[in-house]
């Protein structure tokens, strides 16, 4: 059983190359992530009827192991929250989920 984050984006027009580039699978956020063990990758996928429109998908062994990984690196999520918000006229938390055995 494994643990879905998923994040819903509205990218600003002029940022969605930068946006893709840094929230896809192989990104910068998936880089960070990378440093946990308990990080089972990301999945970037985009509305089909609203092309600015994103949604992430970061799977992680557990909830707790995301909230661990938030706690220990704190200072480094921060930072590039930061270095990504101009790239967003907004982000929301859609929720956290855990496989159905």
């Amino acid at each position: 059983m494994s643990h879905l984050a998923i994040w819903e984006f509205h990218v600003k027009q002029d940022s969605i190359s930068a946006f893709e580039k840094i929230y896809g699978p192989a990104g910068d956020w998936a880089q960070l992530f990378c440093l946990s063990p308990d990080y089972l990758g990301t999945e970037l996928i985009r509305d089909l009827n609203h092309p600015a429109r994103y949604l992430t998908l970061d799977r992680w062994t557990s909830g707790e192991a995301l909230e661990r990984f938030k706690h220990d690196h704190h200072a480094d999520y921060s930072a590039l929250d930061r270095q990504c918000a101009s790239l967003t006229e907004n982000e929301t938390l859609l929720g956290e989920f855990d496989g159905v055995d």
